[in-house]
């Protein structure tokens, strides 16, 4: 089954806008629910769950619409009746593998809407999409190409770790290791992508890395190891940034209480700000 280049960057892409803005939300939640002792879902939250929701099922449906109507797709054809063979199941592959997706993202916005399904049902949505998606990088047709299914079998280990975590996050709702651990999977599945591409099918022209080379396999197992390091400095440094922006915003407004909620600065409706606000009234207007 052959990869493209510019198939291979997309869905890297998408996991890298996933995993760059989970590294910048969940820290901001997280530093919101040590401020909050209710420890409540603002309203805010739920919003940008829905809005995940909305994105992700855009783009699984917009890459099911792109693979199967490209001018060398397969047209929802899945068996061809003249020539007695199945029709192009790379695209058939992917479409998959994106339907998974489209029904996590449907369920995301259920899921914070006014029909409110069970709490977790989000998570374990994107769970059984990350499995699906790795059970079909595992048992895809390879042929003699040694090294596309090294490279694959790298990133599936990427794609089972997320969802593992996606799994748990079922019983331990709002844990930020987990959290944290899932957006680096994500991180590592999107830029592992790239370096497939680059890899398989360079975008300058040209063959691919030598698949017998047994070098080529040490060096880019090590390779992935560098991937993951770079993921969790980039997830290190988006999160530092994320608490120097929240100080920075309660600090701006002084004593009124304020909370960095998705990015926005926000006035908590208390009592005491509310009265510091509010004119006076009654006896003293003249």
């Amino acid at each position: 089954m052959p990869t493209s280049f510019l198939g291979s960057a997309l869905r890297g892409t998408f996991f890298l806008i996933f995993g760059l803005w989970w590294s910048v939300r969940y820290t901001l939640k997280y530093l919101r629910r040590k401020a909050n002792a209710e420890n409540q879902p603002s309203y805010g939250v739920q919003r940008m769950e829905f809005f995940e929701g909305a994105v992700k099922a855009f783009f699984a449906l917009a890459g099911i619409l792109v693979e199967q109507f490209v001018p060398a797709g397969p047209h929802l054809q899945l068996y061809s009746p003249k020539t007695h063979s199945w029709t192009d199941l790379t695209h058939w592959h992917y479409t998959t593998m994106y339907l998974f997706f489209l029904l996590s993202g449907i369920v995301d916005i259920v899921s914070h809407s006014p029909l409110k399904l069970p709490l977790g049902l989000d998570r374990l949505s994107l769970s059984m999409a990350l499995f699906i998606e790795g059970l079909l990088f595992c048992f895809r047709d390879y042929s003699d190409a040694a090294l596309d299914h090294h490279l694959h079998s790298l990133l599936a280990m990427a794609i089972f770790a997320g969802a593992l975590c996606a799994l748990l996050e079922v019983f331990l709702r709002d844990h930020i290791i987990l959290e944290t651990f899932r957006t680096s999977s994500f991180l590592l599945q999107g830029s592992w992508l790239w370096q497939i591409g680059f890899v398989l099918c360079p975008p300058w022209g040209g063959p691919g890395w030598d698949q017998t080379d047994r070098s080529n396999f040490t060096f880019l197992t090590m390779c992935f190891c560098w991937h993951y390091v770079g993921a969790l400095a980039v997830l290190a440094a988006n999160s530092a940034a994320s608490r120097c922006c929240n100080e920075s915003c309660q600090l701006k407004f002084g004593d009124i209480d304020v909370e960095l909620d998705c990015g926005m600065c926000v006035r908590k409706g208390n009592k005491s700000s509310s009265g510091a606000l509010l004119p006076e009234s009654g006896s003293d207007d003249k």
